[in-house]
């Protein structure tokens, strides 16, 4: 049997994450997930390295959040992102009024945007559609999930945590009210506490230590079609609604996506209708979308908390919570954003420190990813059995 400090389960970007902050810290920590890191949402993501912009009026604590923590993907993360910058485009169907009020949200929260003539955005990017009435510039960008997910792992493992993807957890095991020990199909691991991470599948995992977390996942459509000559990501400037991002590749673009309840995140209907609604909505930004091919459609799931502060589909919060639970040495994580993975791991290891008596702070926002050799990075994609849909014409 091996015995270790805290197991975490789920191996997408949060889970990840806490495995290294904690190993940081010097906490021994076994980190295993059922599938390859970032099988379930992190891999299956649109891939955007959000400025803020997009969630600036809604929710401007979360749009705070994601211009620090993606400034600090900017400094730490290598080639695991790419500075593309972003642009926020008026069509002659959007209300003038949000592009106004997003542009107030942004100055509020300080997001910096620069706004653009019809003719500069078109010199920026040639591919828009001549209808943009207004444009402006934010600082988002794009993330190669398998990349980030593959360094943050080898940083983890490089502090003496052990990694292992392809190791579902079967079993919590609750003795007098206290998590002492998971078991997966080829072991029982002892810990003094054990991190839930399993993003939509965070309900299923609390079960098994007897605890209700209430999620309510939406899933949402990706759609990679064949242009090339896009740089930035484009959003369309309106309440946030189905198909009205780009998200560029090297010769690529991303479409997304939709948001739909579903009861089970491993079971739900894919409609035809919701590609076809994005590439109608890629096209209106981008017309040569019209006549591309379609290289790849893929779902991801969003792991969004169903209590009575989660809301439900577009409605729902994308901050992030922490949970403890009637079951001492259990913590559970829901929520959250890509962008914002870094600071919801501190967030969740600060509250395991703290119930360790561990008193070492958080660096990971300050020490760089393995993540400069794209070369090298890859190679860790393979070992850590993190290729995803969202970056496979990117990873290798």
């Amino acid at each position: 049997m091996t015995e270790t400090d805290v197991v975490v389960i789920g191996g997408g970007a949060t889970g990840v994450g806490i495995a290294r902050d904690l190993a940081m810290r010097g906490v021994d920590v076994v980190l295993c997930e059922r599938g390859g890191l970032g099988a379930g949402t992190t891999g299956r993501s649109h891939g955007l390295l959000h400025s803020g912009a997009r969630y600036a009026t809604a929710d401007p604590e979360g749009a705070a959040e994601c211009i620090r923590e993606s400034r600090v993907l900017r400094d730490i993360a290598g080639k695991a992102v790419e500075r593309t910058d972003g642009l926020f485009v008026q069509l002659p169907d959007d209300d003038p009024a949000a592009f106004d009020a997003r542009i107030e949200a942004c100055h509020d929260v300080g997001i910096p945007t620069e706004t653009l003539s019809t003719d500069a955005v078109r010199d920026i990017e040639p591919e828009l559609t001549s209808d943009v009435t207004r444009a402006f510039r934010v600082p988002d960008g794009v993330i190669y999930p398998s990349r980030l997910l593959a360094a943050t792992a080898e940083s983890a493992r490089q502090h003496g945590a052990e990694i292992r993807p392809n190791a579902p957890v079967t079993d919590i095991v609750v003795a007098d009210g206290t998590v002492t020990a998971i078991e997966t199909d080829d072991e029982r691991i002892a810990a003094d506490h054990v991190v839930n991470a399993g993003g939509a599948w965070a309900g299923r995992i609390a079960e098994l230590a007897g605890v209700e977390v209430p999620m309510a996942p939406t899933t949402g459509v990706m759609v990679a079609v064949d242009v090339e000559g896009v740089d930035s990501v484009i959003n369309r400037c309106r309440p946030p609604g189905d198909g009205d991002i780009v998200v560029p590749h090297e010769d690529r673009v991303v479409l997304g996506t939709t948001s739909t309840p579903v009861e089970d995140p491993d079971d739900f209907p894919t409609d035809e209708d919701a590609v076809v609604a994005m590439l109608m909505e890629g096209t209106a930004m981008v017309p040569s979308v019209a006549a591309a091919d379609v290289v790849d459609v893929y779902w991801g799931v969003r792991p969004l908390y169903g209590g009575d502060d989660g809301g439900r589909g577009r409605d729902a919060s994308r901050g992030f919570q922490v949970h403890d639970h009637d079951v001492a040495g259990l913590t559970t994580v829901t929520g959250g954003k890509l962008t914002t993975y870094r600071l919801m791991a501190e967030a969740v290891s600060d509250a395991v420190c703290e119930r360790l008596s561990v008193s070492e702070p958080c660096r990971t926002a300050d020490a760089e990813l393995p993540a400069e050799d794209a070369e090298e990075l890859d190679a860790l994609v393979e070992t850590f059995d993190a290729v995803g849909p969202a970056d496979t014409d990117i990873v290798g």
